[in-house]
């Protein structure tokens, strides 16, 4: 039986250890920890990404006292070996942060485009975001790859929210359609007590509703247009691939008529790839300069029922072309109220930057501008279709700030 001091050593043991793999071997001097085997391969996988040594990729100019490169070496072989390392010894959370860590430290976008190393990645959203970002200097010998570890993603995604999504805006679409016969379950209580005031009876504390009033089980009929316009610059990335996803599950909906619509200086209309999620992500083309008003234009171009249309604007509002124009627009489309609600991300990376001044404007106006999380989305979109206060629902949902 162990007693209490000897789990205070273990414990102790196992802090040591870890502040000698944070430390690396020349920071950890003194603490005389010494390493197992499985130890000493998680130490030589974090030293071959973090220890600070003249970056061999960039071996045309002297290193500068901020490196901190590795060993990686630009060797797709070497970086797979290393994948394959890191996999067995961290758990999926910390793999995918040292994937993107050695992306950005190493410079290892190029290996990136041999299906080799593809295999051997930790699929998650960031490395979409890369492979799609490449994909318009991908070679055909790759492509297949990227497109596989790009489906496997989107897969995991939908899991996650079409079913949420399916029912909450088919809830919002009939709960939007009023009936005066309502089953049991379907009747609005509160709307039928407003209803009935005039009927209370005094002597029995009581409201005896003469009219009742409920939401239809069914909507046949197309019920609302949802426009979905992303920003293609680099800082939405991941709003991207979160937004075609969601896209493409609203095409799902035959009482939803979804548009797709991306941009960054042009624009591009994806609507015809909703079906296919993985093809409307390689048509987007991340990290161009940005236009949302010329975007804007175009979507108004798509709004025939302004009344029943939703416009979700997917951008950090860090506007490159006319900023005056594009305030305008928006208050035209507020205007015909088209619901419009300026997603300042759509992601779980936590409060985002953007243009807060234009946000605070949009406010005033009364377009909500706010950043929701991806498991927090369809709640906000049954809260727009139904015509609800988005404002206030983001005021205690969203992941970002409420302007």
């Amino acid at each position: 039986m162990i007693n209490s001091s000897e789990q205070t050593e273990s414990a102790q043991d196992q802090r040591l250890t870890r502040w000698r793999l944070l430390l690396g071997e020349p920071g950890a001097e003194g603490l005389g920890v010494e390493l197992g085997d499985d130890e000493s391969e998680m130490d030589q996988a974090l030293a071959a990404l973090y220890d600070s040594e003249p970056p061999i990729e960039r071996s045309d100019r002297r290193p500068g006292p901020n490196d901190r490169t590795a060993r990686l070496g630009a060797s797709a072989p070497q970086v797979a070996r290393w994948l394959g390392d890191i996999r067995t010894y961290f758990p999926t959370s910390v793999v995918q942060v040292m994937q993107r860590d050695a992306i950005e430290r190493l410079d290892l976008t190029s290996l990136l485009l041999e299906p080799e190393l593809l295999r051997t990645v930790q699929p998650d959203v960031h490395l979409v975001a890369t492979l799609v970002g490449l994909s318009s200097v991908m070679p055909e010998t790759t492509r297949a790859t990227a497109r596989a570890v790009v489906g496997e993603v989107v897969a995991e995604i939908e899991r996650r929210i079409a079913e949420r999504t399916r029912s909450a805006v088919g809830g919002a679409i009939n709960r939007a359609a009023r009936t005066r016969q309502p089953r049991a379950a379907d009747i609005d209580w509160l709307a039928t007590i407003g209803r009935n005031l005039d009927h209370y009876l005094p002597e029995h504390q009581t409201v005896v509703p003469e009219r009742l009033v409920g939401h239809a089980r069914s909507a046949k009929a197309l019920a609302c247009d949802v426009v979905v316009a992303i920003d293609q610059s680099s800082s939405m990335a991941e709003s991207v691939v979160y937004a075609s996803v969601f896209a493409a599950v609203l095409a799902s909906l035959h009482t939803v008529r979804t548009s797709l619509v991306a941009f960054d200086t042009a624009v591009v209309d994806l609507t015809e790839l909703l079906d296919d999620p993985v093809a409307a992500l390689f048509g987007c083309q991340l990290g161009g300069g940005t236009d949302i008003n010329r975007a804007v234009a175009y979507c108004g171009q798509l709004v025939t029922r302004p009344t029943e249309t939703v416009l979700l604007l997917i951008t950090d509002l860090f506007e490159g072309g006319d900023g005056n124009e594009l305030m305008r627009r928006l208050v035209g489309l507020h205007r015909d109220r088209v619901r419009v609600v300026v997603l300042l991300a759509l992601s779980d990376e936590g409060t985002p930057c953007y243009d807060h001044d234009r946000a605070a404007v949009l406010a005033e106006i009364g377009i909500p501008a706010l950043a929701c999380t991806p498991d927090a989305f369809p709640d906000l979109l049954a809260v727009a279709i139904a015509r609800g206060d988005v404002a206030g629902w983001g005021a205690g949902q969203t992941a970002g700030e409420n302007r």
